[in-house]
């Protein structure tokens, strides 16, 4: 098999993925043919595997990955071939050796981002940046609370807002991948079961609790992240790691002090070109100054995918995943 993608033709565990070939042929008008260089793993991808988030069967992976124009399609303008570029996809199809991608979706890479430092980032960089920045607004002085702090979202978003003068409360599942949230700039690492998480950010915050919460961890970390916000806190729910949050009322957030809760999506911060290309110079800015270090902590072959999807679901990895063509 030459140039391939991978799929998942039932709903289930990594072992439903298995790999198809693509079909040869000219790239279509009005797309680029990307060869892909290196493809980033995220905690969506399982979500689209196990059919949390429902597609068509079969169902294709991945939504983040970097590479070179290979080809150019009719009707395109503002790409070369060779030219080095990166992407996050609204649909999924980044698990392959190569895609035809529409150009509004291509952000060109600067030199000083590698190839697999772009994969690494592109959804989970862009996350952040919209959470911290337009959705939460973050200022410094202020308080957060970011859960599973050693993950490839987590590292991204305590060194952010540390850089910003956020004063960083983070959680994580051991007292190793607190350290390291420690040693990226948080105030205070916690790794206590989310029984005591409440109580011990109360303790951190001489009581009051944090203005927002940045919560990617789901079902597991619900009511713990609603006890740790101060009155008209802001509550961030953006994952479900630990599977769907429960239904919840709306008196919930009211008799703990007029919380606010949102469920954003990075591709309404993002909804306009001019937008996407602030946004990718807002993270590259970051990376390049060095003010973001992007740690890749697994480096697996694209065949590989399952077993990447087994680390990131066993909570056995730090840093961002990667997969090479």
């Amino acid at each position: 098999m030459s140039d391939y993608r991978l799929i998942a033709r039932r709903f289930g565990g990594p072992e439903v993925i298995e790999a198809e070939p693509l079909a040869d042929g000219p790239v279509g008008a009005g797309l680029v043919r990307v060869r892909h260089r290196a493809i980033g793993v995220n905690f969506i991808d399982t979500y689209h595997r196990t059919g949390l988030y429902p597609q068509p069967l079969p169902a294709a992976l991945g939504v983040e990955a970097a590479g070179v124009v290979e080809a150019i399609g009719a009707d395109v303008e503002g790409f070369s071939v060779g030219q080095r570029v990166a992407y996050m996809a609204p649909s999924p199809g980044t698990y392959a050796s190569r895609a035809d991608i529409a150009p509004t979706l291509l952000v060109p890479l600067p030199d000083g981002i590698d190839d697999e430092t772009a994969a690494a980032v592109m959804l989970k960089g862009l996350t952040v940046r919209a959470l911290i920045l337009p959705c939460a607004r973050m200022e410094a002085g202020q308080t957060a609370l970011v859960h599973s702090a050693a993950g490839g979202v987590g590292r991204l978003m305590v060194q952010w807002l540390a850089a910003l003068g956020v004063r960083v409360i983070a959680h994580a599942g051991t007292a190793d991948k607190a350290a390291i949230a420690k040693a990226l700039g948080a105030e205070t690492a916690l790794h206590c079961g989310y029984d005591a998480l409440a109580a011990e950010v109360r303790k951190a915050t001489d009581g009051r609790g944090v203005d927002v919460v940045f919560d990617g961890v789901g079902a597991a970390s619900w009511e713990a992240s609603l006890d740790s916000l101060r009155p008209r806190g802001l509550m961030i729910s953006f994952g479900n790691a630990s599977g769907p949050v429960p239904a919840t009322s709306p008196l919930e957030l009211t008799k703990r002090g007029s919380l606010f809760l949102t469920r954003p999506k990075v591709y309404d911060y993002v909804a306009t070109r001019a937008e996407l290309e602030a946004a990718a110079a807002d993270l590259f800015a970051m990376i390049v100054t060095g003010k973001l270090s992007v740690e890749i902590g697994l480096r697996l072959p694209l065949r590989d995918a399952a077993d990447a999807h087994r680390a990131l679901e066993g909570r056995t990895t730090t840093g961002s995943v990667v997969l090479l063509p």
